[in-house]
């Protein structure tokens, strides 16, 4: 007997896609070496300096932003002004390019390992005796953010009890990212439910299921689950939504996001933006103006030359300069597409984090990346592509890393760091909670405690032996 096989349904990944998706993940340096080794190596591109409009093609008398473009639309005099730029052909006020008078952001962006980050959080909750045991667990932990050695085999080798190597475990897992650490998906997915459970509630049945039921669930038995557990099958589907919409079984994954190759050895200093945030007019009441910045001055287009020569040639030339032509389309429909990509996100995030832009760091709005990924109808790894290894420049000229728009806690951290700043006595985790609190802002202690060791403040026991000394002197 035969046996039928039926064709499967995959989505299908076009090369227009393929190659917009790498256009976006790219830096305004990355995209000028990318466009320059195109230009030096297929002769069907071309890049005509003529003065247009990178969005509506426009011809722009002199130097300067498109008039058209750079100014709010006569029906949404409010609504913020995004458009492309020319880093070459923008000039500001009195005759510098973009990006010749931006001072250098004191606060540079450093690329730093999973590991190191999570040292930094935990270095001073820990006895200094012990930072080498937790130095050993940082190291042996892989892409997901998940111990790779076994605990006793740890403490074998550094002749220490495998309490003393749990408890070191334990204070790592509750660093940033929750979960990191851990020895298996299912024990961070545990630790990440009892810090959410002092935060929100959970779901009843939660714990029990991903302690006993993990395998049953992932393989969408509901059924059997709610047989077996006594519940309704709406229920398991509850809780699965819950795991799936708040929990992450690779924490390291929130952390690096979903790539799974990342260079570490370079030192990223932000001295020229790929995105430019001003007030028109440098008025900070009024409307904000987004520039989104290319890295060449002129127009991109398949050579007009080069393709009546194509016409005129036979045989294996004919086949060769074809493909240079359609490689050369391909490129500016997939440069086109990336800057739409990134003004439409721009446009959005203009919008919604309007008061972080122009007040700072406690008016950051608590966003996520899938959010505006719904909103405008694209894949959350379109999001993640468009905003990695960005900068843009604030209307106060200073550069941050565009990933900040989506740092869910920043502005916690912000209002902390203004609390601790302003006490007279050195106020415990605990009590930093309760004004969080009355603040709206609903934290447990630990998480407190892992903010601020992220901002690098000193538990209260050394805030208050710091404050003894400055007044013995």
């Amino acid at each position: 007997m035969y046996q039928v096989h039926y064709p499967t349904i995959r989505p299908q990944i076009t090369a227009h896609l393929a190659q917009t998706m790498t256009l976006l993940s790219l830096t305004n340096d990355e995209l000028r070496q990318r466009i320059e080794a195109e230009l030096a190596s297929n002769p069907a591109l071309e890049i005509i300096k003529d003065g247009r409009c990178p969005s509506c093609r426009r011809i722009i008398k002199g130097s300067g932003p498109c008039p058209i473009c750079s100014c709010p639309k006569p029906g949404s005099p409010t609504e913020p002004v995004v458009f492309i730029s020319s880093r070459e052909d923008f000039y500001r006020k009195g005759g510098s390019m973009a990006g010749e008078d931006i001072a250098e952001d004191p606060f540079p962006s450093k690329g730093i390992s999973l590991s190191a980050h999570v040292m930094r959080q935990i270095s001073l909750d820990l006895d200094p005796q012990d930072r080498y045991l937790a130095a050993y667990l940082l190291v042996h932990l892989d892409d997901d953010g998940l111990l790779t050695i076994p605990l006793i085999e740890a403490a074998r080798y550094l002749h220490k009890p495998v309490s003393k190597l749990k408890s070191i475990q334990g204070i790592i897992q509750y660093a940033d990212p929750i979960g990191v650490g851990s020895t298996s998906p299912k024990q961070a997915l545990l630790v990440q439910l009892e810090v959410l459970s002092e935060m929100k509630p959970v779901p009843n049945l939660a714990t029990t299921i991903i302690s006993e039921g993990m395998s049953l669930l992932s393989q969408g038995q509901y059924n059997e689950l709610a047989r077996q557990f006594q519940t309704s099958i709406r229920h398991i589907q509850h809780i699965e939504n819950f795991i799936h919409k708040n929990l992450n079984p690779y924490p390291g994954r929130s952390y690096w996001g979903d790539s799974r190759s990342h260079n570490l050895a370079h030192i990223s200093t932000y001295h020229q933006p790929d995105i430019i945030i001003s007030c028109l007019n440098d008025d900070p009441d009024g409307v904000l103006v987004v520039e989104v910045i290319i890295p060449v001055a002129g127009s991109l287009r398949v050579s007009q030359l080069f393709r009546e020569a194509c016409k005129q040639a036979d045989g294996d030339k004919k086949i060769m300069w074809r493909k240079d032509i359609e490689r050369a389309s391909l490129l500016v429909k997939c440069i086109q597409q990336r800057n739409n990509t990134m003004s439409r996100l721009m446009q959005r995030v203009a919008v919604c984090q309007k008061e972080f832009i122009l007040k700072g760091e406690k008016f950051l709005k608590p966003v996520t990346r899938v959010q505006f990924a719904r909103e405008l109808e694209v894949h959350e790894s379109t999001i993640s592509r468009a905003v990695a290894n960005k900068s843009v420049q604030l209307p106060n000229r200073r550069i941050i890393p565009f990933s900040m728009f989506f740092d869910r806690n920043l502005n916690v951290r912000a209002i902390l760091r203004e609390i601790i700043e302003a006490e007279t006595q050195p106020l415990s985790d605990s009590e930093l909670a309760e004004i969080l609190a009355q603040k709206g802002i609903k934290v447990a202690r630990r998480t407190v405690a892992k903010y601020r060791s992220m901002e690098g403040i000193l538990p209260t026991h050394l805030r208050r032996r710091e404050k003894q000394k400055i007044w013995n002197d």
